[in-house]
């Protein structure tokens, strides 16, 4: 059997990402969880996830930060943002950035899970 897919959440609020955490965990996939940016770019280079849910504003490394520093990384992970910040300028350049996908909190469960399982499909599902 495939190992499982590994997921690193990144995000200072706790609830969203016990939440997720067990959405997850549910679907099949290893989760790592990061409560902000020093701490997640560390795990992520540790732990080399296959995606990486990131929050865009974090204490000590802002979600920006995070995603341009993976990417220029040659173990490149997936990485979806997301934010309850509104405006296009945001979402334009995290795109810039090269984000591989953009939720805006709230956001349903269902739309999360559709994404996460685009780009990055569970082992044995």
């Amino acid at each position: 059997m495939a190992p499982l897919k590994t997921i690193l959440l990144v995000d200072d609020d706790r609830d969203i990402l016990r939440g997720l955490q067990t959405l997850l965990e549910t679907r099949g996939y290893r989760v790592l969880i990061a409560y902000d940016g020093h701490t997640g770019l560390e795990l992520a280079e540790s732990a080399l996830p296959d995606l990486v849910v990131l929050d865009m504003m974090m204490p000590k490394k802002s979600g920006f930060l995070v995603l341009d520093t993976l990417k220029n990384r040659a173990a490149k992970p997936k990485v979806i943002m997301m934010t309850a910040n509104d405006g296009n300028r945001h979402r334009a350049y995290a795109e810039l950035l090269g984000v591989d996908d953009y939720l805006h909190k709230p956001f349903p469960l269902d739309q999360f899970l559709a994404t996460v399982e685009r780009l990055c499909p569970a082992t044995g599902h």
